[in-house]
C-alpha cells in the first residue's frame, strides 16, 4: 500500500469514527421524543410528545377515539405495543423499585402518572412532568434503557394507591417511545 492509498484509508476510518462518535454522543444528548397511540384495533388514538426538563421530562399527550371519562395513563418498563391487550408493554416504568400509586407514602413508580381525562367528544389532552427520569442514553432512569419504553392507557382511572397497577382495567392503548 502507497502513501497516498494509507492517507486515504486513515482519513475514511477518522471521518466514519468522527461520524459514529457524533451520532452516539447525539444519541445520548437526545432532547425529544414521540409515541404514536394506537388503539387494540391497530386505529390512531393520539399522540404523546416528552421533553428533557432539568430534573425531568415533560410528557403532553393528545388523544382521540378513546371512550369518555377517566383513564389512567402511565409509562410502561418495555418497548413493545402489540394489540390488542398491550401486556407485552410489561409493568410500570419503575427503575427505583418502588411500590405502584402516586399517593404512596413510600414514592411510586417512576410511570405512574396523573388520571387522562376524555371528554364525550372522544378527545382529551394531558400533560405531566415525569421526575428523575431521562431521554438521554440507556441506563436505568432512561426512557429509552435497554427494551425501550412505552405509554399505555388503560380503560379506567388510576386509584393512585393500590399496587401494582392502581385498578385501572385493561389496557387500550399503546404507544412505543420513540
Amino acid at each position: 500500500m502507497n502513501n497516498q492509498t494509507f492517507s486515504c484509508a486513515a482519513m475514511a476510518l477518522l471521518l466514519l469514527g468522527a461520524t459514529c462518535g457524533t451520532m452516539a454522543s447525539a444519541e445520548k444528548e437526545r432532547k425529544t421524543a414521540t409515541a404514536g397511540i394506537k388503539d387494540g384495533k391497530g386505529q390512531n388514538a393520539g399522540q404523546a410528545k416528552f421533553t428533557a426538563t432539568k430534573g425531568g421530562v415533560q410528557m403532553s399527550v393528545t388523544v382521540t377515539n378513546l371512550s369518555p371519562g377517566v383513564h389512567a395513563i402511565h409509562i410502561h418498563e418495555a418497548g413493545k405495543c402489540d394489540a390488542p391487550g398491550f401486556t407485552t408493554a410489561g409493568g410500570h416504568f419503575n427503575p427505583a423499585n418502588k411500590q405502584h400509586g402516586m399517593q404512596n407514602p413510600e414514592g411510586h413508580h417512576a410511570g405512574d402518572l396523573p388520571n387522562l381525562t376524555v371528554g364525550a367528544n372522544g378527545k382529551g389532552a394531558f400533560k405531566s412532568t415525569i421526575q428523575n427520569v431521562t431521554l438521554a442514553g440507556d441506563g436505568a432512569t432512561s426512557l429509552f434503557h435497554a427494551g425501550g419504553t412505552s405509554v399505555v392507557i388503560h380503560e379506567k382511572a388510576d386509584d393512585m394507591k393500590t399496587d401494582p397497577a392502581g385498578n385501572a382495567g385493561a389496557r387500550i392503548a399503546c404507544g412505543l417511545i420513540q
